[in-house]
């Protein structure tokens, strides 16, 4: 939304609250910059037996409340019990609706069941959001697109794939000696969309995954022998896997090795061997807050967020007019 009209900023500031949980402030103070708000009173507390207690500290009776938080890193389930209880809390006091934008959504790994007697937590954490009263998602790059059909209220998924393909035309690349590799099977169709963005080739990395956190690479589809690579992935958790993939990738024959992901968990020690593998360079987006370190650099999606607010925020200023159920 423009703000370039007083009467328009007045309008949004009244109906329109952009708050923060505690994992990532910095984005969401980025986010209400652009849209011309500022980050609005939400009091997150944990008393001593580890209980966590949220109140706003302003009303918010009428508005329409935009949660900004990740649901990643060490304490990952205080996160998401931070969504949820602050959800409560603005359904409570009567908001008139609330949107969680999730710019990480945890759990989203365990989407299926891969062996007998296993949980699906990504759906789980959809039923939680949705019965704490969510009204609408904004989350970036889910780790399957699916996921999206386990709720039952509208979904906006944003995809961090246009900011890696600006990022990377503006380096320049010879595109005729550049491959954008995916890291797996099930990424090769966000790989094809980046190659696309950089007109250049892509190759698949078949990999078999013993375990949980682990994998080994047992063939590459494509040709990278010589070529500059660009690893694409969704996110990056120890970086053991990745990092033992971009070595094989390496000894079958690979120039430069650049690395991008969406969601930088970065568990362990994940930095430090991301700092030691044969890479170039590893971008990841501040969806999760890290610090920079080494070789490590991010990318903001403030802007992404901030539109897809502001999207949201026109249809419901919109439905107000229509329905005829709120005073401007």
């Amino acid at each position: 939304m423009s703000t370039s009209d007083p009467r328009k900023l007045v309008q949004m500031r009244k109906s329109l609250r952009v708050y923060s949980g505690s994992s990532n402030r910095p984005l969401a103070e980025k986010i209400a910059g652009i849209l011309g708000v500022e980050l609005s009173g939400l009091t997150v507390e944990k008393f001593a037996n580890g209980e966590i207690y949220a109140r706003y500290v302003e009303s918010v009776r009428g508005a329409d409340v935009f949660l900004v938080q990740s649901i990643a890193g060490g304490n990952v389930n205080d996160m998401l019990m931070e969504l949820l209880i602050a959800t409560d809390a603005a359904k409570r006091a009567s908001a008139r609706s609330i949107t969680a934008c999730i710019t990480h959504y945890g759990y989203a790994r365990q989407d299926r069941k891969a062996a007998p007697r296993e949980p699906i937590t990504a759906r789980l954490v959809a039923n939680l959001l949705e019965r704490a009263g969510v009204d609408r998602i904004i989350t970036l790059d889910l780790h399957q697109g699916q996921i999206q059909g386990f709720f039952d209220i509208p979904v906006n998924h944003l995809s961090a794939l246009p900011l890696f393909g600006d990022y990377y035309q503006a380096m320049n690349f010879d595109t005729d000696n550049l491959v954008v590799v995916s890291p797996d099977v099930g990424r090769a169709k966000a790989a094809k969309k980046l190659s696309d963005m950089l007109e250049c080739s892509f190759a698949i990395a078949h990999k078999g995954r013993p375990r949980h956190n682990a994998a080994e690479v047992m063939g590459v589809i494509g040709d990278i022998r010589g070529k500059t690579c660009i690893v694409n992935d969704d996110m990056i958790d120890t970086a053991g896997t990745l990092c033992a993939g971009v070595k094989e990738l390496k000894a079958m024959g690979a120039g430069d090795i650049y690395v991008c992901a969406t969601h930088g968990i970065f568990s362990g020690p994940a930095i430090e061997r991301l700092n030691d593998a044969p890479v170039v360079e590893c971008v990841v987006t501040d969806a999760i807050p890290i610090k920079t370190s080494g070789k490590i650099k991010t990318i903001t999606v403030a802007d992404e967020f901030a539109s897809a607010i502001s999207a949201v925020y026109n249809e419901e200023s919109v439905s107000k007019l229509v329905g005829g159920d709120f005073a401007l």
